[in-house]
C-alpha cells in the first residue's frame, strides 16, 4: 500500500479546505502568481504594441508561470523530504507540508464564504451592501441588481467556479498519484497557475486580447476533461443523468466558454433553475445564453443545494480514488 500516504494527502487537503479555507493574512500562492503576472504584463502592454509580439509574450509568460509553479512546488516538497529524512516524524512532516500546499489549490471554502457573505446582507434586506459585496466576486455591474438577480449571480459564480476552484485542481491532484515522480502538488499548482492566468489576462477585450490569448486557450484545454467529468458527476448526483446530459447538449453549446457553460448548465438542471440571461459589464448590456429550464425560482435554498452538490462531488471523487487504489494495491502489486 505504498500509495496510501499520497492518497491521504488528498483527503487531508480537501479536509483543510473544507474546515479552514485560506487563513487570513497568510501569503497565498495565487497572490504570488498574480504579482508575477502583473509585473510581466504591465511593461509588455506598455512597450509591445503589435498583436504578434503580445501573443508571443503571452505564450512565454504562460509557459514560464505554469511550468515554474509546478517546479517550485516540486522542489519545496523534495527539499523538505531531504532535510527531514533523519527526523523521527519525517513522514508526518512530509504529508503535512504536501497537504497544506495542495489545500492552497482548493477554493471550495472560499466559494462558500463568498456566497454566505453576500447572502447575509441579502437576507436582512440590505440590497446596497449585498450588491457591494457581490461586486468583489463577480465581473458584472452590480449597482442596480434586484434580489433575484443577485441570487442568480451567486449561483452562477458557484457553479462556474466549482470546476476551476475545486474539481479541476482535485482532478490533477488525483492524476498526480499516477505519476509518483511528479506527485499531486506540482500538477495541481501548475493547473492553478493556468487558472490564475486566465482569470487575470484571459479576456477577449482590450488590452488583454492578444497577451491573454494563450492563457485563455491553455486554461480551456486543461479544464475540458475535469469539467466533463464534473458534469457527469453532477448528473449522477442529481438522480436524472439523462436529462442533465440532454439539456447540456441543448444549451451549453451556445455558451462562448467551452467549459463554464457546461458546468453552469449541469448545475442548473440539477437544481431545476435557469441561469444566464442579461447582464451588464462596464455599462454594456450582454446577453448570455440561458441554461436549463425555469422550473423553480432561485432562492437561498438553491444556493445551499449548489454548494452541497459540489461537496458531494468532492466526496465521491475522493471515495472512488481510494477504492481504485486499494484495488490496484491488491491485484497489481
Amino acid at each position: 500500500m505504498s500509495d496510501f500516504p499520497t492518497i491521504v494527502i488528498l483527503a487531508i487537503a480537501a479536509g483543510l479546505d473544507y474546515a479552514i479555507g485560506d487563513p487570513w493574512n497568510w501569503l497565498h500562492p495565487v497572490q504570488v502568481m498574480g504579482w508575477v503576472i502583473t509585473k510581466f504584463t504591465q511593461p509588455v502592454l506598455r512597450y509591445l504594441k503589435s498583436p504578434l509580439s503580445q501573443k508571443l509574450a503571452g505564450i512565454w509568460v504562460g509557459l514560464i508561470l505554469v511550468i515554474g509553479s509546478g517546479l517550485v512546488s516540486w522542489l519545496m516538497v523534495a527539499a523538505v523530504k531531504t532535510m527531514t529524512v533523519q527526523l523521527p516524524f519525517h513522514g508526518i512532516i512530509c504529508v503535512g507540508l504536501q497537504s497544506i500546499l495542495l489545500a492552497s489549490c482548493f477554493a471550495a471554502r472560499s466559494l462558500r464564504a463568498a456566497a454566505e457573505d453576500v447572502q447575509e446582507a441579502l437576507q436582512r434586506g440590505d440590497l446596497p451592501t449585498s450588491r457591494q459585496r457581490l461586486s468583489q466576486y463577480v465581473g458584472r455591474d452590480t449597482e442596480q441588481l434586484s434580489k433575484p438577480e443577485i441570487e442568480r449571480a451567486i449561483v452562477e459564480t458557484i457553479t462556474e467556479n466549482a470546476i476551476d476552484g475545486m474539481m479541476a485542481p482535485l482532478f490533477y491532484g488525483i492524476i498526480g498519484l499516477l505519476i509518483p515522480a511528479v506527485g499531486s502538488v506540482p500538477l495541481a499548482w501548475a493547473y492553478k497557475a493556468a487558472s490564475t492566468l486566465d482569470s487575470m489576462i484571459g479576456y477577449r477585450e482590450a488590452p488583454y486580447t492578444h497577451i491573454g490569448w494563450f492563457s485563455a486557450k491553455l486554461e480551456d484545454v486543461l479544464t475540458w476533461l475535469p469539467c466533463r467529468l464534473s458534469v457527469i458527476t453532477v448528473a449522477l448526483l442529481s438522480g436524472q443523468p439523462r436529462r442533465v446530459w440532454q439539456i447540456c447538449r441543448r444549451d451549453a453549446i451556445h455558451d462562448p466558454s467551452p467549459n463554464a457553460g457546461w458546468s453552469e448548465c449541469a448545475y442548473a438542471v440539477a437544481l431545476g433553475v435557469q441561469l444566464g440571461g442579461v447582464n451588464q459589464y462596464g455599462g454594456k448590456v450582454k446577453h448570455k445564453p440561458t441554461l436549463g429550464d425555469p422550473i423553480s425560482p432561485i432562492t437561498s435554498e438553491t444556493i445551499e443545494r449548489a454548494l452541497t452538490i459540489t461537496r458531494h462531488a468532492v466526496f465521491l471523487w475522493l471515495g472512488l480514488t481510494f477504492i481504485l487504489f486499494i484495488i490496484r494495491a491488491i491485484f497489481w502489486q
